[in-house]
């Protein structure tokens, strides 16, 4: 494989293009977020993850505009609640995000879950394919989708393409978001956005640090002199995903970026298949259709 630095990127369907390391935001308190997004941008992340649930977007958007990295080369991440959502509250969330981080344009803009109903979920995505063409969001997604919401994603997008008016009128997906980590590692949506070309982010690429110790890991450390999460994360960065690891903790945000003197080989790789499906989250992808 081609050698992986912290400034590598993925191209995205919308033709815009994603740093392949993420720093997470989910539970980092606004009080705290300006500071911490600073020591990662210091430390070489050029993505920030965030949610309108986070709560944290204003000191994100504070970070990024003080910042001396030019705003075109950081990629900023929000995400529409799945409580209520539809196609007004997206239009009227997309506004706010806006608003609250003070930035002229979001990178990319996920819902944040498939709750809500078949309608509302075309609702909501074509509220962001509007908003797409506005230019007010460069990227489109989902966030925690099963197969089952993905295909009526696609079924969504040909009848919208009919409904306003042809191809690409529907939008395109370019990122999902999942927990994926060995434990979790989800074959059959991977498998799904790989053959559409969309990018599989990994948000609790560490296992929430629960796993630190597992014996699969502690030889792998071991061989590579590296800690049990970067090798987590260097295993999410291999398997083409985009890995979002979150700390406050100064030390933890250089350690999480500290991924790119060693290589696992196709033996470790496979070593990490467990084929286990345990969360260490919530798992909204099984949801029904109807929920």
């Amino acid at each position: 494989m081609s050698a992986l630095n912290i400034r590598s990127k993925l191209k995205l369907n919308s033709g815009y293009e994603i740093p392949i390391l993420g720093y997470g935001v989910y539970q980092t308190p606004a009080g705290e977020a300006e500071k911490v997004v600073t020591k990662a941008f210091d430390v070489g992340y050029l993505h920030v993850d965030s949610a309108a649930a986070y709560r944290n977007e204003k000191p994100c958007g504070t970070a990024i505009l003080k910042s001396k990295i030019p705003r075109e080369d950081i990629f900023f991440t929000s995400k529409i609640p799945p409580r209520s959502l539809s196609y007004e509250t997206t239009k009227s969330q997309v506004e706010k995000s806006l608003q609250e981080s003070g930035l002229g344009y979001i990178d990319l803009m996920l819902i944040h879950a498939p709750y809500g109903g078949s309608a509302n979920r075309k609702g909501a995505w074509k509220a962001l394919v509007e908003a797409q063409e506005e230019g007010k969001v460069r990227s489109l997604g989902i966030s925690n989708y099963g197969v089952h919401h993905l295909d009526e994603l696609e079924t969504h997008i040909k009848e919208l393409e009919q409904e306003r008016g042809g191809a690409g009128k529907g939008g395109i997906i370019s990122v999902g978001q999942w927990e994926l980590h060995p434990w979790l590692a989800r074959p059959d949506i991977v498998s799904w956005c790989q053959k559409r070309n969309i990018i599989a982010e990994a948000y609790s690429p560490l296992v929430r640090n629960t796993r630190s110790n597992d014996p699969l890991l502690q030889p792998l450390a071991k061989k590579h002199g590296k800690t049990p999460t970067q090798i987590l994360l260097r295993w999410s960065l291999q398997k083409g995903f985009v890995p979002l690891p979150k700390s406050v903790t100064p030390q933890r945000i250089e350690e999480n970026a500290d991924l790119y003197d060693f290589e696992l080989s196709k033996e470790d790789i496979k070593s990490l298949e467990t084929g286990e499906y345990e969360p260490c989250a919530w798992d909204p992808t099984v949801a029904r259709l109807e929920d």
